[in-house]
């Protein structure tokens, strides 16, 4: 029953925000017709009227569009990108996919490790050196900005030591040698940009639930019964801390799919962010709405997973 209730209700959510994301784009300034044309001189109203006719722009926003728009999604039909004239959306979005998964999803897992690490560290040893010191560097990189931390970060080692590429793959040559190196010098910026961004949140997070957890009884037990610090931290503590930042990791890894869009633009990674902002200059209502949908329903996916996982791991939550 828990488990149809919240499948229907993200469905419900993922329907809502499909609709909110048809009707956002179109109100954007800006005419698509304009960027369907390009820069051809002496364009007539008619000439005009014949490519909103062909694009289907003609028609009623609602309800006519919006219509197809839902009809087409349900067929997985995303029709055919303003931008990248001749190529469906799934073409256009299909290889940036795997650049967001590299660049997030490694960022992601060495901000959990470090980050949880040192705010374990930090809340068990509470006033201490390391507490101190990891929860201002945690509450420095969970408050600056990702674009500011990557231009610093090209600033220092890219344009004055000169140690790193100044930009990412979408500028690497089809005839680069060694490749794998390439791709991986590359990546070190922007991947260190959103580890430090993202490792901030766990470090707090994951010191407040640890405090929190120490006011407990069963550690006061443990501790009398002789336990080492190191097993109390590792075996009671930070298994009962384990709930809320289920909760981070879960909104997280719904962000993996969506991608950094100031990272990838900052860097110029050829990823979702980069395409997301690629098209929104174009107005290229197609591809956007596809995005759009892709982001809500990673995000949506990984809070539905992450209800699930909290009453398979906390009984106290209700059913």
């Amino acid at each position: 029953m828990l488990l149809l209730r919240k499948v229907a209700g993200a469905g419900m959510t993922i329907l809502v925000i499909s609709a909110l994301g048809f009707f956002i784009f179109r109100a954007m300034p800006g005419d698509p017709t304009r960027m369907l044309i390009g820069g051809a001189k002496g364009v007539t109203p008619e000439m005009l009227a014949q490519v909103r006719a062909r694009w289907g722009l003609d028609a009623p926003l609602f309800p006519d569009q919006f219509i197809s728009y839902l009809s087409s999604i349900v067929r997985g039909d995303f029709g055919y990108s303003f931008k990248f004239r001749g190529e469906t959306v799934l073409g256009v979005i299909g290889p940036r996919v795997m650049p967001t998964l590299l660049l997030v999803g490694i960022a992601q897992a060495i901000a959990m490790v470090v980050g949880l690490r040192i705010g374990a560290r930090a809340g068990w040893r509470q006033g201490s050196v390391v507490d101190r010191l990891g929860s201002s560097l945690a509450l420095a990189a969970y408050g600056m900005p990702t674009f500011w931390l990557g231009m610093i970060l090209l600033f220092v080692f890219a344009a004055w030591l000169r140690w790193l590429p100044v930009t990412g793959l979408a500028n690497m040559g089809n005839n680069d040698s060694n490749a794998w190196l390439e791709i991986v010098r590359r990546s070190i910026l922007p991947v260190a940009t959103l580890a430090i961004a993202q490792a901030g949140q766990y470090v707090l997070l994951m010191r407040a639930a640890i405090v929190e957890v120490l006011k407990e009884d069963f550690v006061t037990t443990a501790r009398a019964k002789g336990i080492g610090s190191s097993a109390i931290l590792r075996r009671h503590v930070v298994p009962n801390a384990r709930l809320p930042i289920l909760t981070l990791i879960s909104l997280n890894v719904g962000f993996i799919v969506t991608g950094a869009i100031t990272v990838e633009a900052v860097f110029s990674w050829p990823g979702l962010g980069l395409l997301t902002v690629e098209a929104m200059r174009a107005r290229d209502y197609p591809v956007l709405q596809a995005l759009f949908l892709i982001f809500a329903v990673s995000i949506v996916i990984a809070n539905l997973t992450a209800d699930l996982l909290y009453a398979r791991l906390d009984p106290r939550v209700s059913t």
